[in-house]
């Protein structure tokens, strides 16, 4: 669970809501014809701007701005390590039941272990890497295009309200809810822009570019250990893909 998330989303809504709580209320900036506006014609270009199918897979990405599921680099090294020093004891073939808990490791292991020669397992883990980042971006793009979009819905909210209340100038139970469109909808724009979309499409691309330094990490082990590498060559090697803030942790345990 990426506390990150949680803790900024929580505390930007609760900011936001302990001030209209100061100010009278959250009720009054509770509006349906506003949320209809900017949620649903967010959602509606959406659809508009990518396949169904995408928009689905880019919704299901956001699940990564709260889960981190990938082994963190610090702790590829040793478990690399490991694997090569048993590969050159007793052989690839001894790999073969070891449990590996990088699916992504797990499977550039089994390919060796199969026979496969360094360049074509380069090649195949590439290849998936390049698919992965691909699928990525997608969710990117979809919340990036989101919070470009919610605040041009709030203004068209905006015009719809200025519209209807400059219609009804002569009844005065008319001006409030047209304001309150006019106004809101501009609120729920800025909130799903600033708030909530915008982060998480910053929070998608700081993840991808995580995974994607474990999974070279994990390429250039895979070959490393094909090779024959012993242990000192494969740590220099896998080290220079940390901070220095890692080199002195992982130096540290």
């Amino acid at each position: 669970m990426d506390l990150g998330t949680i803790i900024g989303l929580t505390a930007g809504f609760g900011v936001i809501g302990w001030a209209m709580m100061l100010g009278g209320g959250i009720m009054p900036f509770v509006d349906v014809p506003s949320v209809i506006i900017v949620f649903g014609g967010t959602i509606a270009a959406c659809f508009t701007n990518q396949r169904i199918q995408y928009v689905v897979a880019g919704f299901k990405c956001a699940v990564q701005a709260f889960l981190d599921k990938s082994t963190p680099k610090a702790d590829m090294i040793p478990l690399i390590v490991r694997l090569a020093n048993k590969a050159r004891k007793e052989g690839l073939v001894a790999l073969e039941g070891e449990p590996i808990d990088d699916p992504f490791l797990a499977r550039g292991v089994r390919l060796g272990v199969d026979g496969l020669s360094p360049e074509v397992i380069r090649e195949a883990l590439s290849g998936e890497l390049s698919a992965i980042k691909e699928r990525h971006d997608r969710g990117q793009k979809l919340f990036k295009f989101m919070a470009s979009t919610a605040p041009s819905m709030g203004l068209i909210g905006t015009i719809i309200g200025l519209v209807q209340m400059l219609q009804n100038l002569s009844d005065p139970d008319a001006i409030g809810p047209a304001m309150a469109i006019a106004l809101l909808t501009t609120l729920y724009g800025a909130l799903i822009a600033f708030v909530i979309c915008g982060p998480i499409a910053e929070k998608l691309v700081h993840r991808t570019a995580e995974e994607a330094a474990v999974k070279k990490m994990a390429i250039a082990g895979v070959e490393s250990i094909l090779k024959g590498d012993n242990a000192l060559v494969i740590q220099s090697k896998l080290m220079a893909f940390l901070s220095p803030e890692e080199r002195q942790s992982l130096a540290l345990e």
